[in-house]
């Protein structure tokens, strides 16, 4: 039986000013659900997350949250609403400690400051750290913990393992596991590196051109290489 979407887009339309970047996207995630975003660099994944957090500027279309429209609310009422952003960048504070930080973003529920440093215990050790001290895992473990202090139901993150060496990124897929099987966020992730997204996503999304122009379950794609291929080549 499908569930209610948590976070769901309407024919979404929006961008940078005066450029419209995507076009009439609509989407939808259940709680528990983990969906990919996929594609070729500048098609407009990231500008979308920007959209239903509220950095980017809709033109037309709907955003709901927990069936709520939240289209016209500014960004800290989004967030305060449940709406969760780990952005591309990681954009932590640098002259905030790591335990001000997670000070600053914890808010009432299930996920506290000793629960995300469980999950990533490399931030226990480093407490005491200005943000511009630490390595960039370190800033991408600590930007992932603030937004999950802030007990999202809905959780959009934006190429989490750009950048990182091998041995990073296995730990934040490790922590990335136990943070979808505690079934309670819906998460929806823009990830460049497609065999990670396929692993972790239940469905996938594939964009091009500011559109959604495949959607499916990531097992069926994730086996076949001569589709997918196709299918990030759309437009070509």
């Amino acid at each position: 039986m499908e569930h209610r979407p948590m976070l769901e887009t309407h024919k979404l339309s929006g961008g940078w000013g005066p450029t419209l970047v995507n076009e009439e996207v609509s989407l939808r995630v259940a709680s528990g659900e983990t969906v990919a975003i996929i594609g070729r660099n500048g098609v407009g994944k990231s500008t979308l997350l920007e959209l239903i957090v509220g950095r980017a500027q809709r033109r037309s279309g709907g955003i709901s949250l927990g069936g709520v429209d939240i289209a016209t609310l500014p960004l800290h009422e989004r967030a305060r609403r449940g709406l969760g952003f780990v952005p591309q960048g990681r954009e932590v504070f640098p002259s905030l400690t790591v335990a001000e930080h997670l000070q600053v973003a914890s808010r009432p529920g299930p996920w506290t400051p000793l629960r995300v440093i469980e999950l990533f215990p490399r931030l226990g050790e480093r407490l005491a750290s200005y943000g511009n001290q630490l390595s960039g895992g370190e800033q991408q473990m600590l930007s992932i913990a603030r937004a999950l202090l802030g007990n999202p139901r809905a959780l959009l993150m934006d190429e989490p393992f750009e950048g990182l060496a091998p041995i990073i990124v296995e730990h934040l897929l490790h922590s990335i596991r136990k943070i979808v099987q505690s079934g309670s966020i819906a998460l929806l992730l823009v990830e460049q590196r497609v065999d990670i997204a396929l692993e972790l996503s239940d469905r996938c999304i594939v964009m091009d051109r500011g559109r959604c122009v495949y959607e499916g379950a990531s097992a069926d794609i994730a086996g076949d290489e001569t589709h997918l291929a196709r299918l990030i080549g759309l437009g070509h």
